[in-house]
């Protein structure tokens, strides 16, 4: 318990004075004997033997009094957490080169697509706090997910992603202008579109270029990732990934491009990207008070409503 005037606890030392004002000092009228033997003699009444219960009476009264006036209180701890979130679109290609099983694990070999599923879940799951959305793309982009906190959902449409799903070809430019699309009216300080592609684009209606230059002007930024086993027999010539591209992209917005060519290398990118643009939380502490003044004002008026009315009774006069 704490006090909100806790130098009012001072007038606790005026106590005394006041018992003696009240009880102590000699009042009139009185009745004055030559010989008080014949007066110690008289059978004591219980109106006697409960006279000193009135300074008690008046003195706790006057305690209780003094304790409410300093306002007692109990701090109830608060936090209030602040965040400044980032919002993320997750752009994935989904085109057939995707099922190239050229990525591994220490027990099984998996295709590139299987592979990224898996780093992302722990990427989503890492970042309890922002909004994601998910997009696939091919030869059209589909979004499984938009923006939501519901992350659980996220997980549960990104299984549903299927090589080739979405057509043969690889439209880069059209997958971006969809992501674009979906943070335009984004009020998050960050806006993030992070692109995976194991190819180059071949296919659609606007340039990856120009969709670059779009992000830019909406100050989104977006972080491409160029996916490819070390050991790519199964890509058709001509079809790798557009290095020189990817980092156009990237760079004109203001972000990174990164090559993985392995499970722990894709794991490495987004764990970098994930370090890159970090959700800031403030937790504010507060203390959240409850007053307690009002019974220590009930018992003051008790006690000194009790001793004031045994005062008008036989316990006030003389026996």
């Amino acid at each position: 318990m704490t006090f909100a005037y806790p130098w009012l606890l001072l007038l606790a030392l005026l106590i005394p004075a006041a018992l003696w004002l009240r009880h102590a000092r000699p009042r009139m009228p009185t009745l004055n004997f030559s010989d008080g033997a014949a007066l110690a003699k008289l059978p004591r009444s219980w109106a006697v033997r409960l006279q000193p219960a009135l300074p008690t009476l008046f003195g706790i009264g006057l305690l209780c009094l003094v304790v409410a006036l300093a306002r007692p209180q109990k701090g109830l701890e608060e936090s209030r957490v602040r965040t400044e979130v980032v919002d993320i679109v997750l752009l994935v290609d989904v085109s057939p080169s995707m099922m190239t099983p050229d990525f591994s694990t220490p027990t099984r070999t998996l295709n590139r697509l299987d592979a990224v599923k898996l780093v992302l879940d722990k990427f989503i799951q890492n970042r309890p706090h922002d909004r994601l959305g998910m997009i696939g793309f091919s030869a059209f982009p589909y979004t499984l997910c938009p923006l939501t906190l519901d992350h659980g959902w996220l997980l549960e449409r990104m299984r549903n992603l299927r090589p080739g799903m979405l057509g043969d070809s690889t439209a880069i430019g059209d997958g971006m202008a969809s992501a674009i699309n979906r943070l335009r009216d984004s009020q998050a300080k960050s806006k993030v579109v992070v692109l995976l592609t194991d190819g180059m684009n071949n296919f659609g209606t606007l340039a990856p270029e120009n969709a670059a230059q779009a992000a830019k002007a909406l100050g989104i930024k977006i972080y491409t990732v160029g996916a490819s086993g070390r050991e790519a027999q199964y890509a058709s010539a001509g079809e790798g990934v557009d290095e020189a591209a990817l980092k156009r992209i990237a760079e004109s917005t203001g972000a990174t491009y990164f090559c993985a060519a392995s499970l722990s290398g894709l794991q490495r990118v987004y764990e970098q990207i994930d370090r890159m643009e970090k959700t800031d939380i403030q937790v504010e502490h507060f203390t959240r008070y409850r007053e307690l003044s009002k019974p220590w004002i009930i018992w003051a008026l008790i006690f000194l409503g009790l001793e004031k009315w045994l005062a008008l009774t036989r316990l006030g006069r003389l026996p």
